[in-house]
């Protein structure tokens, strides 16, 4: 259905929330078929969307997991960054690995870099864009530097052909330190994807540009499985058959054997390979995710007709927001994310409550990560990343789901625009 642009709309007021899920009845029947199937941890439905999922994006294979954070965290322990990764060969990392990402983005896209014990490295965004400035990227690579994590923040893809042209002309920099490493030949590129799963960059799909790829499948991303995500990656000459095996092993407590794998008749043994982790996904979740797969299409265009509409009224008033489509890449849409000029963060809280007290619920993408005390007591500061600062500091993102409707497009459109213009003059 596409955006009614001459609806009179309703004065009453509307209580609008920012981003609930979309789950029809479709994927209450699949999860409703998957508990009267007997099978609900990891099994034929998580198998039946990583395969989905693998054949889309166009990847080398895919692993369904409990989240991002998971498949960003198991992409670096693959490539053995960290003195607490092992690596697919069983090589240990070193804490004098450096991860490369931006300092305008959610804590996800940085933890990980901790949790495998690698020093993380923040770049600043460029001046008036949230992606990350490539001049500053060069510059902190070193001779540590394992990875870069590139954020393709809202669902809009980072520029890669400028991300790769950095990598590749920093080879000599570069000192692998187990075999995956040396297959790649250069900086591993992990792309943080946790918004853009369905979206393209100069026609090539998210999930098949980078290195490895990393999705979430969170409740409020436009694709959802509650919780959940998915790790894809492209290789050459990797062996996509031994990624896909130590990435079982990692997500099931190094198990040589998973559940499913142990119910063939008198197989029960199983060997630990390693005292690893758990962060697999179940076949309940698997479930909504082949449902929401079935649906996504459409899901994507009505995301598209809500972003037009907005763009189509906010542009002429000089209200500042992301380039969704364009020549080189199409978003998936997943934050409609707007800069109101001459606003600072005092005035920003004013009209995110203003909106509030209409029934619109805002939010604010993001707090940048030197702002946080977590990474305060790491040495960053946010006098450091001053364009970071300049971009959260008027920030506001409108709601954008597929359970709105045309009226609350426009009711939303309406109650921003009225508040906004008082701040404009």
């Amino acid at each position: 259905m596409g955006l009614n642009k001459d609806h009179i709309l309703n004065k009453k007021k509307m209580n609008i929330p920012f981003s609930p899920p979309d789950i029809s009845e479709k994927e209450i029947n699949e999860v409703i078929d998957t508990l009267r199937s007997g099978w609900i941890t990891t099994g034929p439905k998580v198998k039946k969307l990583e395969a989905l999922i693998t054949d889309y994006v166009g990847a080398d294979n895919c692993v369904c997991l409990n989240s991002q954070t998971a498949a960003g965290e198991m992409s670096l322990r693959l490539l053995g960054i960290g003195k607490d990764s092992c690596g697919i060969d069983g090589k240990y990392g070193s804490e004098k690995d450096e991860v490369i990402t931006c300092a305008y983005t959610y804590t996800a896209s940085a933890s990980v870099i901790c949790h495998v014990g690698a020093k993380p490295v923040l770049v600043d965004c460029q001046e008036g864009k949230l992606e990350m400035d490539y001049n500053a990227l060069a510059q902190a690579v070193n001779e540590h530097t394992k990875a870069i994590i590139p954020v393709d923040l809202g669902g809009i893809p980072c520029d890669y052909d400028k991300i790769f042209e950095i990598v590749n002309g920093k080879k000599n920099f570069f000192h692998p330190s187990n075999r995956l490493q040396e297959i790649i030949g250069r900086i591993a590129v992990v792309e943080d994807s946790a918004h853009a799963l369905g979206a393209s960059y100069k026609g090539k799909m998210i999930g098949s540009v980078a290195d490895f790829s990393n999705f979430s499948f969170h409740a409020v991303k436009n694709f959802t499985t509650g919780e959940g995500g998915a790790l894809t990656w492209k290789i050459e000459k990797a062996d996509r058959k031994e990624i896909y095996h130590q990435l079982q092993l990692f997500s099931l407590h190094g198990q040589s054997k998973d559940a499913l794998a142990k119910t063939t008749l008198g197989a029960w043994e199983y060997d630990i390979v390693g005292p690893w982790y758990k962060c697999n996904m179940p076949d309940i979740m698997g479930a909504i995710g082949l449902a929401q797969f079935d649906r996504y299409p459409e899901l994507l265009k009505r995301r598209r007709e809500i972003i037009e509409r907005y763009d189509s009224k906010l542009k002429p008033l000089g209200v500042k927001v992301l380039p969704h489509f364009t020549k080189e890449h199409i978003s998936s849409g997943h934050l409609y994310i707007t800069r109101i000029p001459g606003v600072d963060q005092k005035k920003r809280q004013e009209i995110i409550e203003k909106l509030a007290e209409e029934g619109v619920s805002a939010n604010v993408h993001y707090k940048p990560l030197p702002m946080h005390t977590a990474y305060k007591r790491m040495g960053f500061q946010i006098e450091d990343y001053p364009n970071s600062y300049k971009m959260y500091e008027n920030e506001v993102s409108l709601p954008l789901h597929t359970k709105l409707t045309d009226e609350e497009v426009e009711y939303i459109l309406e109650k921003f625009i009225g508040i906004v213009k008082y701040y404009l003059k």
